[in-house]
């Protein structure tokens, strides 16, 4: 199944606009998340699907993709039935700016009662994450600490992406200039912030039941609650 969520491929310049991963990203006020979604179905069968979004209407695109999650992951949170084994899925994020706090916030509390589903977030630019305490690097020390793995792009990432969510009607991916000595110093900034502790104002028990699924009405409450557009 291909998901058509905005449409299914990104017109080449738009992607290169905006995944491109300059050191003064001047003028992109819009965050892009690519995705794919896997799920093992057999020994050798895994499904797959894929698409993109990109941030609206005031809601952040992490917190848009998870009003999707229903559509996209179907057993996720099985069918309600006590005891009743969830399907697991694997999930896998290029974003053109890594998360802000607050979606970090609410993507651990989400995750917290999900156990069957990982996550990995691909970034091409760090979000406002240059001051040493900005709330923006505490979201990401949390969201490591919650099990996603968070991880710069390199030339094979943004290739992958060039290959699975453009519309590159047979152009080849070419690399910008400092493309790759751009993201080994995102990579290094990463690695630093992830080795500092949390402070301890930061932590929460993520173990702590915030949502427990009735029916799909409680589903979007929920979504739309962490999306601010409850």
């Amino acid at each position: 199944m291909i998901t058509k969520l905005d449409s299914v491929l990104l017109p080449r310049k738009k992607f290169i606009y905006h995944y491109k991963n300059v050191r003064w990203a001047r003028g992109r006020h819009e965050t892009y998340l690519c995705f794919v979604v896997k799920r093992r179905v057999g020994p050798d069968t895994l499904t797959f699907d894929f698409g993109h979004l990109r941030n609206r209407n005031g809601c952040h695109v992490e917190l848009l993709f998870l009003r999707y999650l229903g559509a996209l992951c179907p057993g996720l949170w099985g069918n309600g039935a006590a005891g009743e084994r969830r399907l697991s899925y694997s999930i896998t994020w290029f974003c053109s700016w890594s998360p802000c706090a607050n979606c970090s916030i609410s993507l651990c509390k989400f995750l917290s009662n999900l156990p069957n589903l990982r996550l990995r977030i691909f970034v091409s630019r760090l979000y406002f994450c240059d001051m040493e305490d900005s709330r923006e690097r505490e979201g990401l020390r949390m969201l490591t600490k919650a099990g996603v793995q968070i991880t710069v792009m390199t030339y094979k990432d943004f290739f992958y992406c060039w290959q699975t969510f453009v519309a590159r009607k047979q152009s080849n991916f070419k690399a910008w200039e400092e493309l790759h000595r751009n993201s080994v110093r995102l990579s290094r900034k990463l690695k630093r912030i992830l080795q500092v502790e949390l402070l301890p104002h930061c932590s929460f028990p993520l173990n702590q039941q915030l949502f427990v699924q009735k029916d799909n009405n409680d589903f979007l409450n929920f979504l739309l609650t962490f999306s601010g557009l409850g």
